[in-house]
């Protein structure tokens, strides 16, 4: 891993910023087909048990349920005050579990837990406890120090008395969602958060044992300013949390209906988003923290950061994780599973979902099989946002190719990135410079067969870079 350093570069970033995938995935979700379903899913699950060294797993459960609605939010939720529904769900949760985990060999150990939504803590500390009972009855938990069991909260919906539980459980990491403390914005957004609240659930996670807290902010929001998110930055330092993501707020109400109750005479301009940005990076590795990637950061002695240095960092639906060499099985509605050199997703819809479980069946509704090709460009796109570099060496012996034959039409997109100084190119490395490595996504682009290169706003599902 070459230099962690970022540089913020006001009028490159103004220049780059295009709408764009998130590139939690390769190819990303708007790829999968509903020629993958049921039967295609059995197939790659015995398929990766009988690899020679089968990997281990990371699962992943989705609780759909939301108090009240967030008007940025474009997340696959349900909004509702019946906490029944979440009984109901949880019913079928643990039948999908049975349908599916019989598939997978017992001696394949589960590194990874983690639940995202939604708020998950719509569901109690005891339903949640249930969950995680469930899981470790029907697949083999790792024991070692190194096995995450983490959980998105919602500060709002979680009394601090509820952290003892949860890591009595077994989670030992947390995520919070703040986005903004500034009144302000919290108003525009439909999210009231107070500070206090807030550090009382941090300090009952870390007086528990948890050993991480994440917490999430937005730039970009309406009423938003300056001023504000400095001192939503200056408070979210002091409460030292071991990892921040600094989302960038896209804004397509023509996708997610909750968008449409913000005020748009509130919203930023292109600029004015873009000092917010340099705002975060600036005060963030001022305090400290490291420049991960794709909006993450992170204390230098975080796992994550020990991770990229070491060159074991990995990227997937459910972000930045240490735990790379993985298969991700996806639960409950929406959820995305990795399985081998395949996708696979839940339907996206509840009733969907509750259908085919109640129906007896793995709730697939599509995926894909990756071909040679988008293996080896999976991997290529894994390796630059995770470790900010491109192994030519490496992915020619590994795929037996000639890099710069085999690439030449994407090296050819990506020489105005290297005129801009974005990206340095090496006989055995690409690397992103400095200036580049807030745009690893852009770096990636030239080498993502699937955009239509003549058409490069074709995309409107993905966030914009800034």
């Amino acid at each position: 891993m070459h230099s962690q350093h970022v540089t913020f570069d006001a009028d490159l970033v103004r220049r780059y910023d295009r709408p764009g995938p998130r590139y939690t995935s390769y190819p990303t979700a708007p790829q999968f087909t509903t020629d993958f379903g049921e039967a295609q899913l059995r197939a790659v699950i015995q398929a990766s048990n009988e690899e020679p060294i089968p990997r281990r797993l990371s699962l992943y459960v989705h609780v759909p349920f939301c108090f009240s609605p967030c008007f940025y939010c474009g997340c696959n939720r349900v909004i509702t005050r019946d906490t029944a529904r979440g009984e109901a769900y949880l019913a079928r949760l643990h039948r999908e579990i049975a349908l599916i985990a019989p598939l997978f060999d017992r001696d394949r150990e589960v590194i990874q837990l983690h639940f995202g939504g939604g708020t998950p803590n719509f569901l109690s500390p005891l339903q949640l406890a249930d969950v995680v009972d469930a899981l470790r009855r029907q697949f083999h938990f790792a024991e070692g120090d190194d096995r995450d069991i983490s959980i998105e909260i919602d500060p709002r919906y979680c009394p601090p008395d509820w952290l003892p539980p949860l890591a009595a459980a077994g989670f030992n990491r947390i995520s919070l969602g703040v986005q903004d403390f500034d009144p302000a914005v919290q108003q525009a957004v439909n999210r009231v958060q107070g500070v206090a609240e807030t550090r009382a659930v941090i300090e009952s996670a870390r007086r528990a044992g948890m050993r991480s807290v994440n917490i999430d902010l937005i730039y970009g929001l309406p009423a938003q300013t300056l001023e504000g998110f400095a001192r939503t930055l200056d408070t979210v330092i002091a409460l030292q949390p071991d990892r921040l993501a600094v989302y960038s707020y896209a804004h397509l109400p023509h996708l997610f209906k909750p968008q449409k109750q913000i005020d748009e005479t509130l919203l930023l301009d292109g600029e004015a988003k873009l000092a917010l940005l340099q705002l975060a990076v600036e005060k963030l590795t001022a305090a400290g923290y490291v420049y991960i990637g794709m909006d993450h950061f992170a204390l230098p002695d975080d796992a994550l950061a020990r991770a990229q240095q070491r060159g074991g960092l990995h990227r997937n639906f459910m972000g930045y994780t240490t735990h790379a060499d993985s298969d991700l099985v996806g639960l409950g509605v929406s959820a995305i599973s990795h399985i081998g050199n395949s996708f696979s997703q839940n339907p996206r819809d509840l009733p969907g979902w509750e259908a085919a479980i109640d129906a007896g069946r793995l709730p697939v509704f599509r995926g894909m099989r990756l071909s040679e090709d988008d293996e080896l460009r999976a991997e290529l796109i894994q390796s630059l946002m995770c470790q900010g570099e491109i192994p030519i060496a490496a992915l020619e012996r590994r795929y037996g190719i000639d890099f710069r034959h085999y690439f030449a039409e994407d090296i050819a997109r990506l020489q105005p990135l290297i005129k801009d100084g974005m990206v340095r190119m090496l006989p055995d490395r690409i690397q992103a410079t400095a200036r580049g490595r807030l745009l690893l996504r852009n770096i990636a682009m030239c080498f993502d067969r699937y955009l239509a290169p003549s058409d490069p706003d074709a995309r409107p599902h993905y966030s914009r870079a800034v």
